[in-house]
Protein backbone atom coordinates (compact mmCIF):
# COMPACT_ATOMS: atom_id res chain seq x y z
CA UNK A 1 0.00 0.00 0.00
CA UNK A 2 1.62 3.41 -0.93
CA UNK A 3 2.36 5.76 1.72
CA UNK A 4 0.39 8.54 2.40
CA UNK A 5 3.13 11.26 3.62
CA UNK A 6 4.65 12.75 0.55
CA UNK A 7 8.29 12.64 0.07
CA UNK A 8 8.88 16.45 0.13
CA UNK A 9 7.49 15.91 3.80
CA UNK A 10 9.87 13.50 5.00
CA UNK A 11 12.83 15.27 3.60
CA UNK A 12 12.23 18.54 5.43
CA UNK A 13 11.35 16.52 8.60
CA UNK A 14 14.49 15.16 7.95
CA UNK A 15 16.31 18.27 7.31
CA UNK A 16 15.23 19.98 10.86
CA UNK A 17 16.17 17.24 12.66
CA UNK A 18 19.46 17.13 11.32
CA UNK A 19 19.91 20.99 11.01
CA UNK A 20 19.07 21.22 14.65
CA UNK A 21 22.17 18.52 15.23
CA UNK A 22 24.47 20.56 13.31
CA UNK A 23 23.38 23.92 15.73
CA UNK A 24 23.93 21.57 19.01
CA UNK A 25 27.39 20.37 17.98
CA UNK A 26 28.29 24.34 16.87
CA UNK A 27 26.74 25.66 19.95
CA UNK A 28 28.86 23.20 21.87
CA UNK A 29 26.38 20.98 23.19
CA UNK A 30 27.42 17.02 23.89
CA UNK A 31 24.20 15.53 22.92
CA UNK A 32 25.16 13.22 19.88
CA UNK A 33 21.78 13.76 17.93
CA UNK A 34 17.93 14.18 18.23
CA UNK A 35 15.52 11.71 17.38
CA UNK A 36 17.37 8.86 16.03
CA UNK A 37 17.94 5.14 17.05
CA UNK A 38 21.38 4.02 16.54
CA UNK A 39 21.90 7.32 14.65
CA UNK A 40 22.18 7.99 18.18
CA UNK A 41 24.63 5.72 18.87
CA UNK A 42 27.96 6.64 20.80
CA UNK A 43 30.68 7.23 17.98
CA UNK A 44 33.14 6.25 20.67
CA UNK A 45 31.51 2.35 19.84
CA UNK A 46 31.73 2.85 16.22
CA UNK A 47 34.92 4.45 15.56
CA UNK A 48 38.55 3.32 17.34
CA UNK A 49 40.12 5.93 19.62
CA UNK A 50 42.83 6.42 16.84
CA UNK A 51 40.42 7.25 13.87
CA UNK A 52 38.83 10.03 16.93
CA UNK A 53 41.79 11.28 17.59
CA UNK A 54 42.18 11.83 14.13
CA UNK A 55 39.76 14.27 13.60
CA UNK A 56 38.13 17.53 14.44
CA UNK A 57 36.44 16.91 18.08
CA UNK A 58 33.40 18.95 16.37
CA UNK A 59 33.64 15.99 13.02
CA UNK A 60 32.75 13.36 15.81
CA UNK A 61 30.39 14.80 17.72
CA UNK A 62 27.79 15.17 14.71
CA UNK A 63 28.25 11.38 14.23
CA UNK A 64 24.70 10.19 14.11
CA UNK A 65 25.73 6.89 11.80
CA UNK A 66 24.89 3.23 12.23
CA UNK A 67 28.25 1.76 11.69
CA UNK A 68 31.87 2.45 10.15
CA UNK A 69 31.64 2.08 6.75
CA UNK A 70 35.02 2.80 6.31
CA UNK A 71 35.44 -1.17 7.65
CA UNK A 72 33.87 -1.88 4.42
CA UNK A 73 34.95 -0.14 2.18
CA UNK A 74 39.26 -0.66 2.07
CA UNK A 75 40.05 2.55 0.61
CA UNK A 76 43.00 2.38 -1.76
CA UNK A 77 45.51 5.94 -1.90
CA UNK A 78 44.58 7.72 -4.81
CA UNK A 79 40.93 6.74 -4.85
CA UNK A 80 38.21 8.99 -5.01
CA UNK A 81 35.32 8.44 -2.50
CA UNK A 82 31.45 9.55 -2.08
CA UNK A 83 29.69 9.99 1.35
CA UNK A 84 26.51 10.18 0.40
CA UNK A 85 24.82 11.77 3.59
CA UNK A 86 27.97 13.75 4.42
CA UNK A 87 26.43 15.21 8.00
CA UNK A 88 29.48 16.99 10.18
CA UNK A 89 32.35 15.02 7.88
CA UNK A 90 33.57 12.58 10.26
CA UNK A 91 33.43 9.70 7.29
CA UNK A 92 34.78 12.01 4.52
CA UNK A 93 37.81 12.93 6.96
CA UNK A 94 39.19 9.26 7.66
CA UNK A 95 38.87 8.56 3.97
CA UNK A 96 40.46 11.82 2.88
CA UNK A 97 43.08 10.70 5.25
CA UNK A 98 43.07 6.77 3.72
CA UNK A 99 43.15 7.84 0.06
CA UNK A 100 45.89 10.41 0.58
CA UNK A 101 47.00 13.36 -1.16
CA UNK A 102 46.40 12.18 -5.01
CA UNK A 103 43.17 10.91 -4.06
CA UNK A 104 39.94 12.94 -3.23
CA UNK A 105 36.97 12.55 -0.35
CA UNK A 106 33.54 14.28 -1.72
CA UNK A 107 30.91 14.61 0.70
CA UNK A 108 27.24 14.99 -0.16
CA UNK A 109 24.18 16.43 1.92
CA UNK A 110 21.19 18.82 1.47
CA UNK A 111 21.89 20.40 5.29
CA UNK A 112 23.25 23.57 5.06
CA UNK A 113 23.97 23.66 8.75
CA UNK A 114 25.78 20.39 7.73
CA UNK A 115 27.93 21.84 5.01
CA UNK A 116 28.48 24.50 7.36
CA UNK A 117 29.81 22.64 9.98
CA UNK A 118 31.69 20.11 8.06
CA UNK A 119 33.86 23.02 6.14
CA UNK A 120 34.87 24.05 9.33
CA UNK A 121 36.01 20.85 10.74
CA UNK A 122 37.76 20.32 7.10
CA UNK A 123 39.71 24.23 7.67
CA UNK A 124 40.58 23.09 11.30
CA UNK A 125 41.75 19.18 9.97
CA UNK A 126 44.01 21.19 6.92
CA UNK A 127 42.48 18.52 5.19
CA UNK A 128 42.65 19.95 1.14
CA UNK A 129 41.44 16.46 -0.48
CA UNK A 130 38.21 17.18 0.22
CA UNK A 131 35.34 18.83 -0.63
CA UNK A 132 31.56 19.19 0.61
CA UNK A 133 28.47 19.03 -1.94
CA UNK A 134 25.26 21.04 -1.41
CA UNK A 135 22.37 18.45 -2.80
CA UNK A 136 20.28 15.59 -2.22
CA UNK A 137 21.11 12.00 -2.39
CA UNK A 138 18.91 11.04 -5.56
CA UNK A 139 20.94 13.65 -7.91
CA UNK A 140 24.19 13.45 -7.27
CA UNK A 141 25.85 16.42 -9.16
CA UNK A 142 29.00 14.57 -10.13
CA UNK A 143 29.61 13.17 -13.27
CA UNK A 144 29.37 9.88 -14.87
CA UNK A 145 32.07 6.83 -13.47
CA UNK A 146 33.77 9.66 -11.54
CA UNK A 147 33.70 7.70 -8.21
CA UNK A 148 35.67 4.38 -7.52
CA UNK A 149 33.79 3.99 -3.97
CA UNK A 150 30.97 5.26 -2.15
CA UNK A 151 29.88 5.25 1.30
CA UNK A 152 26.90 6.25 3.24
CA UNK A 153 26.01 6.16 7.00
CA UNK A 154 22.73 5.33 8.17
CA UNK A 155 21.47 7.71 5.21
CA UNK A 156 20.30 5.88 2.41
CA UNK A 157 17.29 5.09 4.84
CA UNK A 158 15.84 8.48 5.13
CA UNK A 159 15.01 8.68 1.40
CA UNK A 160 11.49 8.38 0.33
CA UNK A 161 13.12 7.71 -3.49
CA UNK A 162 15.76 4.54 -2.55
CA UNK A 163 15.91 3.71 -6.35
CA UNK A 164 16.65 7.15 -7.37
CA UNK A 165 19.56 6.50 -4.89
CA UNK A 166 21.19 3.93 -6.36
CA UNK A 167 20.99 4.33 -9.85
CA UNK A 168 22.62 7.66 -9.05
CA UNK A 169 25.11 5.76 -7.31
CA UNK A 170 25.87 3.21 -9.88
CA UNK A 171 26.02 6.07 -12.40
CA UNK A 172 28.95 8.14 -10.37
CA UNK A 173 30.60 5.11 -10.00
CA UNK A 174 33.67 3.62 -12.45
CA UNK A 175 33.52 0.10 -13.60
CA UNK A 176 34.66 -1.97 -10.90
CA UNK A 177 33.42 0.39 -8.45
CA UNK A 178 32.70 -0.42 -4.76
CA UNK A 179 29.18 0.25 -3.25
CA UNK A 180 30.16 0.31 1.19
CA UNK A 181 27.47 1.30 3.37
CA UNK A 182 26.09 1.39 6.97
CA UNK A 183 22.62 1.19 7.03
CA UNK A 184 19.43 0.28 9.22
CA UNK A 185 17.15 -2.78 7.28
CA UNK A 186 14.49 -4.85 8.51
CA UNK A 187 14.87 -8.57 8.34
CA UNK A 188 11.69 -10.64 7.90
CA UNK A 189 8.56 -9.03 6.99
CA UNK A 190 8.22 -5.31 6.19
CA UNK A 191 7.25 -2.60 8.74
CA UNK A 192 3.71 -1.95 9.64
CA UNK A 193 2.10 1.10 7.06
CA UNK A 194 1.90 2.79 10.36
CA UNK A 195 5.11 2.86 11.48
CA UNK A 196 5.83 3.97 8.18
CA UNK A 197 3.80 6.68 7.68
CA UNK A 198 4.83 7.93 11.47
CA UNK A 199 8.00 11.23 10.71
CA UNK A 200 9.71 10.54 13.66
CA UNK A 201 10.28 7.37 12.95
CA UNK A 202 11.88 8.36 9.57
CA UNK A 203 13.60 11.23 10.91
CA UNK A 204 14.76 8.67 13.73
CA UNK A 205 16.31 5.98 10.41
CA UNK A 206 13.50 3.19 10.97
CA UNK A 207 10.88 4.09 9.14
CA UNK A 208 12.29 4.15 5.81
CA UNK A 209 14.70 0.96 6.30
CA UNK A 210 14.05 -1.54 3.54
CA UNK A 211 13.15 -5.36 4.31
CA UNK A 212 16.79 -7.28 3.14
CA UNK A 213 15.81 -8.90 0.20
CA UNK A 214 13.88 -5.67 -1.10
CA UNK A 215 17.15 -3.69 -0.41
CA UNK A 216 19.27 -6.71 -3.00
CA UNK A 217 16.26 -6.17 -5.47
CA UNK A 218 16.65 -2.41 -5.88
CA UNK A 219 20.56 -2.79 -6.26
CA UNK A 220 20.12 -5.62 -8.75
CA UNK A 221 17.72 -3.65 -10.13
CA UNK A 222 20.34 -0.69 -10.01
CA UNK A 223 22.63 -2.80 -12.35
CA UNK A 224 24.69 -3.63 -9.23
CA UNK A 225 26.25 -7.16 -8.45
CA UNK A 226 27.98 -9.41 -5.85
CA UNK A 227 25.64 -7.79 -3.39
CA UNK A 228 26.31 -8.88 0.50
CA UNK A 229 24.74 -7.95 4.09
CA UNK A 230 26.31 -8.05 7.36
CA UNK A 231 24.42 -7.65 10.30
CA UNK A 232 26.19 -5.45 12.87
CA UNK A 233 23.22 -5.05 15.33
CA UNK A 234 19.98 -5.97 16.35
CA UNK A 235 17.23 -3.41 18.01
CA UNK A 236 14.53 -3.61 20.42
CA UNK A 237 12.25 -0.80 21.48
CA UNK A 238 13.82 0.00 24.25
CA UNK A 239 16.77 1.20 21.50
CA UNK A 240 14.17 4.02 20.30
CA UNK A 241 14.73 7.41 22.19
CA UNK A 242 12.45 8.54 24.44
CA UNK A 243 10.73 10.92 22.66
CA UNK A 244 9.88 8.73 19.45
CA UNK A 245 8.65 6.59 21.83
CA UNK A 246 6.20 9.58 23.25
CA UNK A 247 5.16 10.07 19.58
CA UNK A 248 4.95 6.81 18.26
CA UNK A 249 4.35 4.61 21.30
CA UNK A 250 4.19 1.23 19.74
CA UNK A 251 7.62 1.92 17.76
CA UNK A 252 8.56 0.22 14.62
CA UNK A 253 6.63 -2.79 15.19
CA UNK A 254 8.30 -5.12 12.86
CA UNK A 255 6.04 -8.44 12.54
CA UNK A 256 6.58 -11.49 13.95
CA UNK A 257 9.86 -13.07 13.19
CA UNK A 258 11.13 -9.90 11.77
CA UNK A 259 13.85 -7.24 13.70
CA UNK A 260 15.00 -3.99 12.88
CA UNK A 261 19.03 -4.07 12.43
CA UNK A 262 22.00 -2.13 11.48
CA UNK A 263 24.12 -3.86 8.85
CA UNK A 264 27.36 -3.05 6.50
CA UNK A 265 25.53 -3.58 2.91
CA UNK A 266 27.99 -3.60 -0.32
CA UNK A 267 27.74 -4.39 -3.71
CA UNK A 268 29.79 -3.70 -6.92
CA UNK A 269 29.40 -2.16 -10.41
CA UNK A 270 30.82 -4.41 -13.14
CA UNK A 271 33.96 -4.13 -14.99
CA UNK A 272 36.93 -2.58 -14.19
CA UNK A 273 40.42 -4.16 -14.18
CA UNK A 274 40.02 -5.86 -11.16
CA UNK A 275 37.41 -7.78 -12.76
CA UNK A 276 38.50 -9.05 -15.91
CA UNK A 277 42.05 -10.07 -14.32
CA UNK A 278 40.41 -12.74 -11.84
Amino acid sequence: MALKVKPEEIREVVRVQYAAAARRVQGQARGCCTSTADCCSSQNRLYNRRELEEIPEGAALASMGCGNPLLLAQLKPGEVVLDLGSGGGIDVLLSAKRVGPTGKAYGLDMTDEMLDLARANARSAGASNVEFLKGQIEAIPLPDASVDVIISNCVINLSADKDAVLREAYRVLKPGGRFAVADIVVQGKPLSLKAREALALWAGCVAGALEESEYRQKLAAAGFGDVAVEVIRAYTLADLPEEIRREVPEGPKPSSGSQVVSAFVKATKPGGLSEGSQ
